[in-house]
């Protein structure tokens, strides 16, 4: 542990995880899809020219492929969702809920043509996330207050699309740049939020002199700390640590977004949250720590930056 690499678990771990509290102050003054529409598009408008003229490497139409759909999957679906979620759910449970897409995972993983099934130590992972899940947005009856249900739905698909982004993204084919990969994804995600927006009538009467300081404040520090700065840091962890270090970002983001929003924006933590967090988060640690039959395919399917 080098202090370059403790430097970058401890960017992965702070910064990706008040990347949800940036998103909901961002969407004070932004319409939920054109908010990271528009950090994806400046971050792929960023990125690719630059990485292209750096590496000198051409895109091929395989390349593009993958980058439209993982784009697709991984910034339209998911962190769109997310996006429009957090209108109604606090950013630190927004974060609780993304972190089961390890569980989804592995899951897809198993259930998949020529899929891996899963030991009984992660079967059972998966199982305590899901009562978790159903903890946090069950019944009143289970004891303080639930969650706004269209929210929680919203985003469990959000990280079931992460999932599925994630495992296709391992079969796919892009650039041997990561972040030229990165800009590629970032130009289509963004397109396809942008496009959204637009069918969605969330651009018709959206004009940005109307955004605040605030938010603009808000999707700089997505943009830069949760993109750029974030991602280098990710891939540096994965080169110089292992995958399962690596993967412990995912039980740490909710536990800093959890903070940050009650520190920062004074979102409510009821006991009903933080057994729902201590219950959700032991699973994932449970799976992200099983032991795997080959050492290879544990960094082959690690899940892909789980970022907001």
């Amino acid at each position: 542990m080098t202090p370059m690499l403790i430097l970058a678990f401890a960017v992965v771990y702070i910064f990706w995880g008040s990347t949800y509290l940036a998103m909901r102050i961002g969407i004070e003054s932004f319409p939920p899809l054109l908010l990271p529409g528009t950090r994806h598009l400046f971050v792929g408008l960023l990125l690719y020219p630059l990485l292209r003229w750096k590496t000198g490497i051409r895109p091929t139409k395989e390349h593009w492929k993958t980058a439209a759909i993982t784009g697709c999957l991984l910034l339209f679906l998911a962190n769109g969702s997310v996006c429009w979620a957090e209108e109604t759910v606090p950013s630190g449970i927004a974060a609780l809920l993304v972190a089961t897409v390890c569980l989804w995972m592995v899951l897809l993983d198993w259930l998949r043509p020529g899929g891996h099934r899963p030991s009984f130590r992660v079967i059972a992972g998966v199982a305590i996330g899901f009562a978790g899940m159903f903890l946090l947005v069950g019944p009143s009856q289970l004891g303080g207050s639930r969650i706004n249900l269209t929210g929680a739905a919203i985003l469990m698909f959000a990280s079931f699309s992460w999932a599925c982004g994630s495992l296709y993204s391992k079969h796919g084919s892009l650039p041997s740049s990561p972040l030229l990969g990165v800009g590629m994804q970032s130009l289509c995600g963004g397109i396809a939020l942008w496009i959204a927006g637009f069918v969605t009538g969330q651009a018709r009467h959206f004009h940005f002199s109307q955004v605040t300081l605030r938010s603009w404040m808000a999707i700089g520090y997505l943009a830069i700390f949760g993109s750029v700065i974030g991602f280098t840091a990710y891939m540096y962890m994965l080169k110089n640590s292992t995958a399962t270090r690596a993967g412990t970002y995912a039980f740490v983001n909710p536990v800093v977004a959890l903070f940050i929003g009650w520190l920062i924006a004074g979102e409510p933590m009821t006991p009903r949250t933080w057994l729902s967090a201590l219950v959700i988060l032991t699973a994932v640690v449970v799976v992200i720590t099983a032991p795997h039959r080959d050492p290879a395919h544990d960094v082959e399917t690690l899940p892909a930056p789980g970022e907001a």
